[in-house]
């Protein structure tokens, strides 16, 4: 079960269970939470479920929303993070993340690179800097959930080199990150308008994926059908059904 239970002067005064992909927080009596003070804005902040994960977010309030004492736009929640909006506490709960440490403001869910050059697609770690953008981007895309269905579809890269050629990767996540920490890393979304890679970490020499021979900028490019992507030297065929 996830729920949020909300304090008054260190007291209990009322315990909501999180059941829908989004809470929202706030004094209008619209809101899925409604708390009837003026510290706290008519729609004030949202929970967001995407999958296992939780976020808060805040929706312009006047007076800001924390975690554990720090002021957050969008933040990745775990069991027994403590959140102030107004004069309230409110601690969340969920036995979803019940073995995920509660994360100090400059923390982030670890990212786990799938390696195409490696024998058996194994996954490294990245650093604290890809952590960060992940986790920036993970946000993103639970909010675009939210708001549209993502594409039913299914996607997946043929590897056309390396060690693992003639093997599949199914992209099963909204979000599958892959390279070679350190020299080259690219990350592939699913959003509501189909599938994007994006250049994540181009180590010394700043190497970017490729799609067809072209290099991937700064901005999220679009796959189609059949792409040939380039990542850390590894060639893969992106395919969608």
């Amino acid at each position: 079960m996830t729920k949020v239970t909300i304090f008054q002067d260190l007291k209990i005064k009322s315990e909501y269970e999180i059941t829908s992909n989004t809470t929202t927080i706030g004094r209008h009596d619209n809101n899925d939470i409604c708390i009837d003070n003026l510290s706290i804005s008519g729609r004030h902040a949202q929970i967001l479920k995407a999958g296992d994960d939780y976020f808060i977010e805040d929706l312009n309030s006047s007076n800001g929303t924390y975690v554990n004492g720090n002021l957050i736009k969008k933040y990745l929640l775990s069991n027994g993070n403590e959140i102030r909006i107004g004069k309230y506490e409110l601690k969340f709960q969920t036995d979803s993340a019940a073995a995920k440490p509660v994360r100090e403001e400059n923390e982030f869910e670890k990212t786990m690179i799938i390696r195409p050059d490696s024998i058996g697609l194994p996954e490294s770690a990245g650093d604290s800097k890809i952590d960060k953008q992940m986790n920036a981007i993970a946000a993103k895309l639970a909010t675009e959930q939210q708001q549209h269905k993502a594409p039913p579809k299914n996607a997946s890269l043929q590897l056309l080199s390396g060690a693992n050629a003639g093997k599949t990767l199914p992209l099963t996540k909204a979000l599958t990150t892959l390279g070679k920490p350190g020299v080259q890393v690219a990350a592939i979304t699913r959003r509501p308008t189909g599938y994007y890679i994006l250049h994540v970490e181009g180590g010394a020499n700043n190497g970017h994926p490729t799609i067809n021979g072209d290099i991937v900028g700064s901005k999220a490019s679009p796959l189609n059908n059949n792409d040939i992507i380039e990542v850390a030297g590894i060639k893969m065929e992106f395919n969608v059904s």
